[in-house]
């Protein structure tokens, strides 16, 4: 496992990535102020490690809304973040697997990271602001109810359209991730 402290140069880079990004997509954050969520970011240092294992997976994330004295950063890429493709949805899944094992599963690695899988009413709302997932999917929150069926959810965008499927948990595709969540 590696650190999760990140050293002041990592710290200052991701902070200048973050706020490039949050100045190019206002329609992302209406009435947040950077000056605020830099000043949560360098009092919660101990969370830019996980912002940090977002960018790194290629999640580019982004201030989404604000609730509870907390900003939520979601992971904006268009597409579900290359680092984190290929992966079944859970360990159980994964031990499942008699042949081709992933790497990894979408909740190993949200464990490992010290985020949260975005739910289907999170999803939803994360295309309210832009395009997310037109050629790719993403494994969302899965009900209990489901999962212990064997099954796992996951959404994207097709034909202006917000689809919910299922697949069993223990597939993995090249073009299937999840996109996380973390409040800070």
């Amino acid at each position: 496992m590696t650190s999760q402290q990140l050293t002041q140069e990592e710290q200052t880079e991701l902070i200048t990535t973050l706020k490039k990004r949050f100045e190019k997509f206002p329609e992302r954050h209406e009435h947040i102020e950077w000056s605020d969520v830099e000043s949560h970011l360098q009092s919660n240092q101990e969370k830019l490690w996980s912002l940090h294992e977002m960018e790194r997976t290629e999640g580019e994330p982004d201030v989404i809304g604000y609730e509870d004295d907390q900003y939520i950063f979601v992971d904006c890429s268009k597409e579900s973040p290359k680092g984190r493709r290929s992966v079944c949805y859970d360990r159980e899944a994964l031990e499942s697997r008699k042949k081709y094992k992933p790497e990894t599963s979408a909740i190993d690695m949200v464990n490992e990271m010290k985020v949260t899988l975005l739910t289907e009413e999170q999803y939803r709302h994360l295309q309210t602001l832009g395009e997310f997932d037109k050629k790719s999917s993403s494994w969302v929150e899965t009900p209990e109810k489901i999962r212990n069926l064997g099954g796992a959810l996951f959404c994207d965008l097709r034909y202006d359209t917000v689809f919910t499927y299922h697949n069993g948990a223990d597939s993995y595709y090249g073009a299937r991730g999840f996109r996380s969540m973390l409040k800070i």
